[in-house]
């Protein structure tokens, strides 16, 4: 490294200079261009503007070399495409103003920048001329504009990317992962535009394909996004619409069953951009912070259009970063509709679960042939039916019952008091969505019999929830019981963090969290949730802070006493292994019925599963 005097030597000796123009488009080629994938984010996104409704990409060797995006959007000028090479030149801020942007591309660096790494050649035709044009750019040097025989649009090529800097090759991964981010990238951009065809393939097979659809806007995205991430998204998720202040959010959350263990299916877009925002990650981890285990994640696709004056969108060359003005409104946005579609689904599970169980049924029976002998050749004896191979609808009360099963964690809802039912009632309660109790195996399964089919009920997962659902209904109503602290804590902080929480004060009273102003560089604390128990306030006060910090708003408190809720719940509901009554098991199940997310434990685990008489019967060959 040098020193600072030889710095200093070099400064004076040879004075301040102003890089040539090629070296200055490297430069920019880096910070834009990283990948083919950037290169052809950014030609696409330059079609979407142009008003197209049909894009094509070809990609060979990774883009390597060669890439072309053609559209049929508006075209350009000859004027129009000299300028378009240029740096800094866009038709995209007629007003010159940076907070009123309502285009993808605005900064006028994209094509200059994969020119001076690459063989760059772009034909474009506008609506107005009859005929095209054409010019070259080859590792940043500018051609003459010459005809070119070409209809309605644009068409961009480029071959041997990162030529003229050939250090940026070898960062590159292999041809398969390269073309494997560019689908990637378009799958996002496919679902945010679901009224344009986007196609790629390398020339003679088709990676991709998705046919631009017309109609009602929520109807044709939902269509599209079935097509990236699949028909069980599609089933199985809910429809989000919210607004607050002039940020609208739209989109679909899947079902908490529904999940991942990365955060891969989660897609994000703010006024038409795929972002990566941490602020909006973390809204909608809060928001599924009740219904999933903390290594698994769900899938969401949100849309949020936000006024251009209240968020900054140039943050990065990207442009996969904004900044908003107000980020804790947003993510209070994002936490509250998630949560309030969430509770609209009521105990519904997700049919992935069913299909699932369906297939290892299926697997199962698979290994069994004909003559009664299991694949691995161990025997089996098939008997004839008997009177004595049926299980009553009583079979639970075949067992020695603990005693009553305590459902005062929610509303009581109708049990059948009756043990042994007869047909008319049995009938009657299998109209209910999770039916008729019929038998509980194992000592932790509820069989029970729907007019559709039968569901499976794990008893200890689904009286958790209930039990956790009933617990935050007496936090909300009855308020938080405070501790008060024998020595009060004394939290060295700054003044502007002392201010920021002292701003919340009142807010953190009524979740049990006294705070005083103790001196100009410290917060006291009086009193904590007795929920909390044993805890160290300090860290508390300080992961609190660094919250409202990054986000503008604080969960940490919230967060804390629904963990602590959630493993109460826990220990306190009915236990695996417990014998259940059936009318028990049928109050059991009429409480899920009744309680919102129900359908899923505190982990994000299955409650129960659903299985039709329909599949049951394709399963036996009666179909």
């Amino acid at each position: 490294m040098l020193s600072t005097d030889t710095i200093s030597d070099a400064i004076e000796e040879y004075g301040i200079r102003l890089l040539p123009n090629d070296l200055i488009n490297k430069i920019a080629a880096g910070e834009v261009i990283e990948r083919p994938a950037s290169a052809v984010k950014e030609l696409v996104e330059n079609s979407i503007d142009a008003g197209a409704t049909k894009i094509e990409i070809i990609m060979r060797n990774g883009g390597r070399t060669f890439i072309s995006v053609t559209d049929n959007g508006c075209g350009m000028s000859k004027r129009d495409l000299v300028l378009a090479v240029e740096r800094h030149a866009t038709s995209k801020l007629p007003t010159d103003n940076l907070d009123s942007i309502s285009t993808l591309g605005f900064r006028g660096e994209a094509l200059p920048s994969i020119g001076a790494v690459s063989r760059l050649t772009i034909k474009t035709r506008s609506k107005k001329m009859d005929t095209g044009w054409s010019i070259n750019v080859t590792g940043g040097d500018i051609e003459a504009v010459v005809p070119s025989s070409l209809k309605i649009g644009t068409q961009v090529e480029i071959r041997d990317l990162f030529y003229a800097t050939p250090a940026r090759l070898k960062f590159l991964k292999t041809d398969r992962t390269e073309t494997g981010r560019t689908i990637e990238m378009i799958r996002r951009i496919a679902m945010v535009n679901p009224n344009i065809s986007f196609t790629l393939n390398d020339g003679t097979r088709t990676n991709i394909r998705f046919n631009g659809a017309q109609g009602n806007l929520p109807n044709i995205q939902l269509s599209r996004i079935g097509e990236v991430l699949g028909r069980d998204f599609e089933e199985n998720s809910v429809l989000i619409e919210a607004e607050r202040e002039g940020f609208i959010l739209t989109g679909y959350a899947g079902l908490p069953t529904l999940n991942k263990r990365t955060s891969s299916h989660q897609f994000l877009f703010v006024n038409g951009r795929s972002v990566q925002d941490k602020l909006l990650y973390g809204a909608v981890r809060a928001a599924y912070s009740d219904f999933l285990a903390y290594d698994r994640h769900p899938f969401v696709v949100l849309f949020l259009n936000a006024p251009g004056s209240t968020l900054d969108v140039n943050v990065h060359p990207a442009k996969s970063e904004v900044r908003f003005q107000e980020p804790g409104l947003v993510r209070g946005l994002i936490i509250g509709a998630l949560k309030k579609a969430l509770l609209e689904a009521g105990y519904q599970t997700s049919s992935t679960i069913s299909n699932a169980a369906l297939g290892i049924l299926n697997k199962s029976i698979s290994k069994i042939s004909p003559t009664g002998v299991r694949s691995s050749g161990q025997s089996y004896k098939t008997h004839e039916p008997s009177q004595n191979n049926y299980l009553p609808s009583s079979f639970a009360n075949s067992e020695i019952a603990y005693g009553h099963l305590d459902l005062n964690s929610a509303p009581m809802a109708r049990t059948d008091s009756p043990s042994h039912q007869s047909s008319e009632s049995l009938n009657e309660i299998a109209s209910f969505p999770l039916g008729a109790a019929q038998a509980q195996l194992h000592k932790n399964y509820i069989v029970a019999q729907t007019n559709e089919g039968l569901v499976i009920v794990d008893q200890h997962a689904a009286h958790e929830r209930l039990v956790y659902e009933k617990m935050k209904i007496d936090l909300k109503e009855g308020g938080i019981k405070r501790q008060v602290l024998l020595i009060p804590e004394v939290v060295d902080l700054e003044h502007v963090k002392i201010q920021k929480l002292l701003e919340l004060k009142n807010d953190f009273a009524r979740l049990g969290l006294i705070l005083e102003k103790f001196g100009e560089g410290a917060i006291l604390v009086r009193e904590i949730p007795s929920i909390l128990g044993d805890i160290n306030v300090k860290n508390l006060i300080i992961d609190i802070v660094d919250e409202l910090e990054e986000f503008g708003s604080s969960t940490v408190l919230e967060d804390k006493l629904g963990h602590i809720c959630g493993t109460i719940a826990c220990h306190s509901s009915v236990r695996s292994g417990r014998t259940l009554r059936v009318e028990e098991m049928n109050a059991l199940l009429r409480e899920m019925e009744a309680t919102p997310h129900s359908g899923q434990c505190n982990h994000g685990r299955p409650t129960y599963v659903e299985l039709k008489l329909s599949d049951i019967e394709k399963l036996f060959g009666r179909r």
